[in-house]
This record gives C-alpha cells, sequence and structure tokens, in this order.
C-alpha cells in the first residue's frame, strides 16, 4: 500500500457502508478503506468484510469495528478522512460524529445520490421514507398493487440486511418461504419479504447490488426499490415516492437522510392520518411544500385489522411491535397499540419487567421505548431471549403487530392475534393516478 493512498474509515450498519464501498471504493487505487465500524445493528462488528467482496486491493479483506472506537480508530491508523454511511439518526447526531471526527485529526465526508445510485435499463420506482416505521412497507405493497394491474412484471429489490455470513448474502433472490428458511432469514428480513412473497412477488437483496441488479432487470418490466430505514436509493428512480408520518411531525426537517428524500422526491404519502393529530398533518403538510414544492402530496390512510376485535375487549394485553420503529425510529408505539386501544383492551402490559438477555439490552439502548415488546430476532439467540420474554409477561392475550406471523419462529404461549395494516390513500391524487399515468 502506497503512502499517497488516502486511509479512509466507513461508518456503518451493514448497508448503505457496503454498498458506497462497492461502488465508490472497492476499485479505486487512490483511496485505502482501513476498516468499516458498526452500529444500530447488534453482532455486526467483529466481522470481516470478506475478501469475495472487497476485491482485489483487499485480498486479506476489511475488519469491521464498533463505532464507539472512534477516536482511537482515527488516531491508531491514521485516517485522512471518516465517510458517514448510514440512515435513520438526527441531523444532530451526524454533526456530533463529524466533531468527534474532526477532533480526531480526520476529515468527515457524505457521499452524494449522483456518487452511489445505479443505473437500470428498466424503469425504476423507489419508495423511501423520512423514518423507520412511517409506512413504507405498506406503500411498497401498494404500489406493486397498482403496477400489476397494469400488466406490469415488478420485481422488488429491498434495501440490504446482511447480518450472517456475508459470502452468502452477495446475490439473494426470494420466491418461497423455503428460500428464507435456506438464507436462515432473521425476524427483521422476515417482516420485509413475506407480505410480498404473499403476494407472489420476487425480492431481492444482499450486498452487492449491481449485480442484485442486474438480475432484477432480467425478470422484470419495472423494478420496484423497497427501501430501508429512511435512506436514499441505490438504484437512479424514475419516480421516487417518499413517506412522511405526522406521529412524529417535524422529523421531515431534522433527520438524515430523510429530509433530503423529501427534497429530492416526485411524490409525497403523508400516511396515518386517520389517526395522527389534525395540527401535525398541517405541519407536516407545509415543512413539505417549503422543502419540495414541485412534489405532489397524497393523504393516505393506515386501517388496522383484526381477526376478532371482540376477543380484545377487557383484556388484559401484550402487544409485539416492530423492532426497528421502536428502537432507532424511536416510536414508543406502533399500530399493535393502536389495535388494543380501539378495541377495548383493559390494560396494556408493560413487558419489561420480565424481559432477558439481548430484549434487556435493548430496552437499555433505547429508553424511549414504550410499555411494548419490540419483535427483534438478528439471530436465534436473540429469538430465543424474544420468545422467552414475551411468554414470562402475566397477560390474556398476545397482540402480534409485526408484518409477519412470529409464531412461526417463537412459541406464544397464550391466545394471540396479528394486526394487520394496509395503506389506504384518501382524495386526489391517488397513487394509482400517478402511477397510471406514469406507466400505464
Amino acid at each position: 500500500m502506497t503512502k499517497s493512498r488516502q486511509r479512509l474509515l466507513i461508518l456503518g450498519a451493514a448497508g448503505r457502508d457496503f454498498h458506497n464501498f462497492n461502488v465508490c471504493f472497492r476499485h479505486d487505487e487512490s483511496y485505502e478503506v482501513v476498516a468499516f465500524t458498526a452500529t444500530q445493528i447488534p453482532n455486526i462488528a467483529g466481522r470481516l468484510y470478506p475478501p469475495e467482496l472487497a476485491g482485489s486491493l483487499y485480498p486479506a479483506g476489511i475488519p469491521i469495528w464498533p463505532e464507539a472506537d472512534l477516536e482511537e480508530i482515527v488516531r491508531r491508523e491514521q485516517i485522512d478522512e471518516v465517510v458517514f454511511a448510514y440512515s435513520d439518526v438526527s441531523h444532530e447526531y451526524v454533526m456530533h460524529l463529524a466533531a468527534r471526527s474532526v477532533a480526531a485529526g480526520a476529515s468527515f465526508r457524505l457521499l452524494g445520490t449522483r456518487q452511489t445510485m445505479l443505473s437500470s435499463s428498466k424503469p425504476v420506482v423507489a419508495i423511501t421514507a423520512v423514518r423507520t416505521g412511517s409506512g413504507k412497507s405498506q406503500t411498497t405493497r401498494h404500489v406493486t398493487d397498482v403496477l400489476r394491474a397494469l400488466g406490469k412484471r415488478v420485481v422488488v429489490v429491498r434495501h440490504p440486511m446482511p447480518y450472517g455470513d456475508l459470502t452468502a448474502q452477495i446475490a439473494q433472490r426470494f420466491a418461497t418461504y423455503a428460500d428464507l428458511d435456506r438464507h436462515d432469514c432473521t425476524i427483521e428480513e422476515r417482516e420485509e419479504y413475506e407480505p410480498h412473497l404473499d403476494r407472489g412477488l420476487v425480492v431481492y437483496a444482499g450486498v452487492d447490488y449491481e449485480r442484485i441488479l442486474r438480475q432484477a432487470e432480467d425478470e422484470s418490466d419495472i423494478v420496484l426499490w423497497d427501501g430501508g430505514n429512511n435512506d436514499t436509493p441505490f438504484f437512479k428512480p424514475d419516480l421516487q415516492i417518499t413517506v412522511v408520518d405526522p406521529h412524529r411531525a417535524g422529523h421531515e426537517t431534522r433527520y438524515w437522510p430523510g429530509e433530503a428524500n423529501v427534497r429530492m422526491c416526485d411524490v409525497v404519502v403523508i400516511n396515518k392520518v386517520d389517526t395522527a393529530d389534525l395540527g401535525d398533518v398541517n405541519m407536516v403538510r407545509e415543512n413539505v411544500r417549503r422543502l419540495n414544492p414541485e412534489a405532489l402530496m397524497v393523504e393516505a390512510a393506515s386501517p388496522i385489522f383484526v381477526d376478532d376485535p371482540a376477543a380484545i375487549r377487557g383484556k388484559r394485553v401484550l402487544v409485539i411491535e416492530d423492532g426497528p420503529t421502536l428502537t432507532h425510529g424511536e416510536m414508543s408505539y406502533g399500530a399493535g397499540v393502536v389495535a388494543a386501544r380501539r378495541f377495548g383492551a383493559r390494560e396494556i402490559i408493560d413487558p419489561r419487567p420480565w424481559a432477558v438477555g439481548s430484549i434487556a439490552d435493548t430496552y437499555a439502548k433505547y429508553p424511549t421505548t414504550g410499555p411494548v415488546l419490540p419483535a427483534m430476532g438478528y439471530g436465534a439467540s436473540q429469538i430465543s431471549d424474544l420468545e422467552m420474554t414475551l411468554n414470562q409477561v402475566p397477560c390474556d392475550l398476545v397482540l402480534v403487530a409485526t408484518p409477519i406471523d412470529l409464531s412461526r419462529l417463537a412459541r406464544i404461549r397464550r391466545p394471540h392475534q396479528r394486526v394487520r395494516y394496509e395503506l389506504q390513500p384518501i382524495g386526489q391524487p391517488t397513487l394509482g393516478d400517478i402511477l397510471t399515468s406514469r406507466f400505464g
């Protein structure tokens, strides 16, 4: 390695960081990526970005170290520049990392969309958001339904969640539940993939998105980018839809890179208007107009469905919510709490006193989580902790508000119901109108 190469440290969370490396630095001899760092997701630090992915300039691979050691790494490894490459954090959070990097001696950098977006030979529709839990997944499902009704072959490409063997996850194709089992998918992966498989859609994900995109193009008329967190798309979109959440009004101006998504998108979906305060809906609407006056605005509800509403009334319930929405999404509740209140539960039991192992650690790391159980499952050990925790909580009924049938992965020893939710556009224009005019 020559001394003239700029020594880089990429701050990430096993997703955007790998993509930025692949498209910007992997074959560039003017840079030496010394390491990645890891945060947000458990059990990532200590791994290796393997030589099979890192390329010929990195025959030994690239180590992944804890972000908590940022200053020590910068000084010890004589890092010239720190590249920030993950999402769903406040602007203030990003600048604290910049300050830490600069104080330790390194420059600090954010990569732009022109550097990191891949171009497709097929039209791309991208679904993005201002925060985790805004409603990207239900919006994606709605958009796929509209496009398929127009006679289009749609393939979904999901933002990366490579939490296992990276070499085995270079380019993954999911068409059946057996594929989920074969790839040993986590709860977090299943939450995103299963609803698409239930609709007969093919889903791609993995680590190398150039390879993934070329495979997806071969079996689609339209590639649908299903974003993760509030990240920007990996593919250059022909139509970008950004979902905003009035339950977190103002976050569209304060979170990275969610604000960028609002500023660059073609369509903004203001979701959850059926359960949000009218003043908050108006605040979001005005912020969107100020940030992107050219964007079309669509309002939508997020109606909730359960199999037996009468069985909830008067019961003491444990509510299980989507994990990332509660953790780095900073929500204290989700659709399960809304369902419990709407259908007359007597009490929502706080599960925190019964939390064990990694679930207890999650509550400690994310103290804003409310009296609900996050469906954390980044591996067999954590799923075991989740199962033990939920079965220790003294309740009459468990409400499972994740997008999957959790009972397939964890034994739930008490009566339980799933809480489902879909996107319901309100007024005009609708997403159907917009998609038909663009692709019909």
